[in-house]
């Protein structure tokens, strides 16, 4: 398969320490990307129920009405690549990519591996590490999970959106119209979907020698 250069979009960061459990958020972004494939919600890093394993997931397309949710797509031009910095240099040393192949309606995953690239611009690493078929919006069957050789597990499909957010008693309080949240609050974005795309590794494969890994998310487009 003949590897492009892909550009980078958007980007969300945390750090983790390999036990624990951290997310980002990002909802309602810039005109630019706002219901493009390319808009980042959400990113979530923790440990598996596996305790051997650490977990990652990407959303994006947020803010989805069921309907929208029922007819939302993966891009095939669009990589969600998990960087992992093991060693506090701030630069990835290991990437976990995630390319959608429409042909066979799969999420295919490279990786982890050592990317040839680092910063902005990336191509696809090595081979295909797991893949799983897209799971269809309010599918009556359990949901798909591929399991590939190396251990590494993947699900992709549509999935309601597990952020909790008080926006309009947030927005109360920047207006100064109240001192604090409620309890409890309001879910701005209960009823609200996401695309989504878990990836489960073995922790042995981050190579992390100190427990810590700082982890950032981007889309790419092929260009």
């Amino acid at each position: 398969m003949k590897r492009k250069k892909i550009q980078l979009l958007t980007t969300v960061i945390i750090g983790i320490a390999i036990a624990g459990i951290v997310f980002a958020a990002d909802h309602i972004d810039s005109p630019t990307v706002t219901s493009q494939p390319t808009d980042i919600t959400d990113l979530y890093v923790f440990q598996g129920q596996s305790t051997g394993n650490m977990v990652f997931v990407a959303n994006s397309q947020g803010l989805l009405s069921p309907s929208a949710a029922a007819a939302a797509r993966f891009d095939e031009n669009t990589l969600l690549e998990f960087n992992i910095d093991n060693n506090a240099d701030n630069v990835e040393d290991l990437v976990i990519q995630c390319r959608y192949d429409a042909a066979s309606n799969k999420m295919l995953v490279y990786g982890p591996i050592s990317p040839s690239e680092s910063g902005t611009r990336s191509k696809l690493e090595g081979s295909v590490t797991a893949e799983v078929a897209v799971t269809a919006y309010a599918s009556s069957s359990s949901p798909q999970i591929g399991t590939g050789t190396t251990g590494v597990k993947v699900f992709a499909g549509p999935r309601d959106d597990p952020f909790f957010f008080d926006l309009g008693q947030y927005k109360k309080i920047l207006a100064g119209q109240a001192t604090g949240f409620n309890n409890p609050g309001t879910d701005t974005f209960a009823g609200t979907n996401v695309l989504s795309v878990v990836v489960e590794v073995p922790k042995s494969m981050l190579n992390a020698s100190s427990g810590k890994v700082n982890v950032w998310l981007e889309t790419k487009k092929k260009i």
